[in-house]
């Protein structure tokens, strides 16, 4: 097993966030209980309470209380980017000010400079990416969600 440098882009809330909708969008015109998403994404049931209340107040993910209620995605996997779902619950942090302290710098120093640059590479990077496109066929069938979920926590087996 090796670890990536994935989780260092991202939080683990982000990370749950991503799973959460990617299961919801395999699950296409039903709404899905919170167990269910706990149990297929491997998210904590009472922190996945947490996330999807984020991408409930972000207009991501509608829910409805009651027999059949759950959650469902409020937008077709194919309109939402990944960025979106990112920011919704913990945006990538940017630089806007010199995080050393150094009390002469106005402007960003070269340091600082390169890690917010970095910063909007990721977010470029999510933005570039659909839901739709971790959905393989986009068919829920074909959806690999042990993959999925391995790419997100960024273990490779």
């Amino acid at each position: 097993m090796r670890e990536s440098t994935f989780p260092i882009m991202i939080s683990s809330t982000a990370t749950y966030a991503l799973r959460a909708v990617v299961y919801l969008a395999s699950q296409p015109d039903r709404y899905v209980c919170r167990s269910e998403i706990s149990e297929a994404t491997f998210v904590p049931h009472e922190y996945l309470l947490k996330v999807l209340n984020l991408l409930d107040v972000a207009q991501i993910v509608e829910s409805r209380r009651g027999p059949g209620g759950g959650y469902r995605l409020s937008l077709a996997p194919n309109e939402l980017c990944t960025l979106q779902v990112v920011r919704a619950v913990d945006p990538i942090p940017r630089t806007k000010a010199c995080s050393l302290g150094v009390l002469g710098h106005k402007q960003l120093c070269p340091l600082q400079n390169f890690l917010d640059e970095m910063a909007g590479r990721v977010e470029e990077a999510f933005a570039g990416i659909r839901i739709s496109d971790l959905l393989g066929n986009k068919n829920s069938q074909n959806l690999d969600l042990a993959k999925i979920n391995s790419v997100l926590t960024g273990v490779f087996k």
